[in-house]
């Protein structure tokens, strides 16, 4: 880098250029989803946590993926929030960078999670007098954790391959976040490697983990075809079913997202997809989960009985 470059120090999120009254309007409503989705998710943490029937694999896989979201969601919003309320819309370069690696991180561990957490279907209903052996305890954690330090790592390779480039302006970023394609455009030299590298890592994370989703329910809706209870066929759509909406949703919106041609998204569709699955992707998954699993609406209801009782 040249000795006459000059870093930037803070940058202005322009989020969605609306008028000032409907920024009030939307700060409410996304702060409504905002809060809907802090509940949501704390609500399936919360019945994990205190109901012994949930304290399997499959929920614990659950509560991780609840985790996941709030924090997802609170790397973002709260930031969002501030600047549809303040003149000033201004975020430090280091927070910038620092919002950046903690979306990326947090949306690839929300992608392996969807993973493990097919495979733990694949293994409870394909494989299910080995259930217990495969999917034990130390297993469970180990899967959990190697999501999270791998998520971490690959986020850390974006980071750093960015904290090469110069940064000497724009200093406007057209989002409502640090979005990292709005943070190549800040930089003043060529971003080409760190595209590819985006882009494979794209790839890597979620055309690879979408087809492993796919081949494992493949053979799960064979293994579900084979059972000759109705009520074991109703209970394991219902199960699978409730994982694969999530799953449609979040893969959906990020393929979308990072796959498509650049061309085919103007930036303020590409901010309407980054809000679905930053936001609403977040509040939808403990929705879908409550509504569509007999297991957690049956732990709600022991658990408003207990409150009613005392």
């Amino acid at each position: 880098m040249g000795s006459n470059q000059t870093w930037i120090t803070e940058v202005i999120l322009l989020g969605f250029q609306v008028d000032p009254k409907l920024e009030v309007f939307l700060f409410a409503f996304f702060l409504l989803f905002y809060s809907l989705t802090v509940m949501g998710n704390g609500l399936i943490l919360g019945l994990i946590w205190l109901d012994p029937r949930l304290h399997t694999p499959m929920y614990f896989f659950l509560s991780n993926l609840a985790i996941v979201d709030m924090s997802y969601a609170s790397s973002i919003v709260p930031k969002m929030l501030a600047n549809l309320i303040m003149e000033t819309k201004t975020i430090s370069f280091a927070p910038c960078l620092l919002q950046t690696f903690l979306y990326l991180a947090l949306a690839v561990t929300e992608c392996m999670s969807l993973v493990v957490m097919s495979y733990d279907r694949y293994v409870a209903i394909c494989h299910p007098l080995h259930y217990t052996v495969i999917m034990s305890w130390r297993i469970c954690t180990i899967l959990a954790a190697t999501c999270w330090i791998f998520s971490f790592l690959l986020a850390l390779v974006h980071i750093t391959l960015i904290l090469r480039l110069p940064f000497c302006g724009p200093q406007k970023i057209n989002h409502f976040f640090c979005q990292i394609m709005s943070v190549f455009r800040l930089a003043c030299a060529d971003t080409r490697l760190n595209q590819i590298v985006l882009f494979e890592g794209s790839v890597f994370v979620l055309v690879g983990p979408l087809c492993l989703v796919l081949v494992s329910y493949m053979h799960i809706l064979l293994a579900i075809l084979r059972i000759q209870s109705k009520e074991g066929r109703r209970k394991a759509f219902s199960t699978c079913s409730s994982h694969l909406c999530v799953v449609g949703l979040f893969f959906g919106s990020a393929i979308v997202m990072y796959l498509a041609p650049k061309s085919s998204h103007s930036q303020e569709q590409r901010k309407i997809l980054s809000l679905f699955y930053s936001l609403f992707n977040p509040m939808l998954n403990p929705l879908i989960y409550s509504l569509r699993n007999w297991e957690v609406k049956a732990a709600l209801r022991r658990f408003l009985g207990k409150k009613s009782s005392v």
